[in-house]
């Protein structure tokens, strides 16, 4: 469907250039556009390389498992136990997406999203095998099997809406595009998540208990 969207668009655009006589302008700003493109992908990626890079040393290290180990990924689970207990109310304490939507959820807040993916697709797989246990054991009924459990929607829910203290993303944009101010936006944006996380925590809760 975006494919459509976007191919949509820039067929528009050229027949409307060349019904007013502006191709030239057209070709001009495609060219333009592809190399700031290059540019910007080139700054996304050097900041994308630098977290995912610093991910794998730590896998292959095996400093994450020695935080496991040490029980810090445990002990960071256990503070946010409230929090996690009232957003999943039916998800077992002791289970092990919590420590995973935990570290997600903290990487989030932090404006490090590619660092929470690797945990985000973990608990996501996590949330999948405790509900096909749940389809197994009876305790569903009349579900069709792979449909998302309310747990997996309120995890996407709140992933989409993440409260941010440092947008680490945005700032990268502003300083490609010559901001004076990149970090300026950070205010806004906490504002603004604050806002969206407020109302994805609102939203789930009603509709869970529906």
């Amino acid at each position: 469907m975006l494919n459509a969207i976007w191919a949509g668009m820039i067929v528009l655009g050229i027949l409307y250039g060349a019904f007013t006589g502006n191709l030239e302008a057209v070709s001009n700003a495609a060219l333009e556009s592809a190399g700031e493109a290059v540019d910007l992908c080139i700054t996304m990626c050097g900041i994308m390389g630098l977290w995912t890079g610093l991910m794998k040393i730590a896998q292959q290290a095996g400093l994450m498992r020695i935080a496991e180990k040490a029980g810090i990924i445990e002990g960071l689970s256990r503070r946010m136990r409230p929090v996690l207990h009232f957003l999943f109310p039916d998800l077992p304490q002791e289970h092990p997406a919590n420590e995973y939507i935990a570290t997600n959820m903290i990487a989030n807040v932090f404006g490090l999203g590619w660092a929470a993916t690797p945990a985000g697709l973990k608990a996501m797989e996590d949330l999948a095998q405790l509900e096909e246990k749940r389809r197994q054991t009876g305790y569903l009924k009349n579900v069709p099997k792979d449909t998302a459990s309310n747990e997996m929607c309120t995890f996407l829910i709140l992933n989409i809406s993440s409260l941010q203290l440092i947008p680490v993303n945005m700032i990268a944009y502003r300083s490609q595009y010559g901001s004076a101010s990149p970090a300026a936006v950070v205010g806004p944006a906490v504002l603004a998540t604050l806002v969206s996380t407020f109302a994805a925590v609102i939203f789930c809760r009603v509709m869970d208990r529906r």
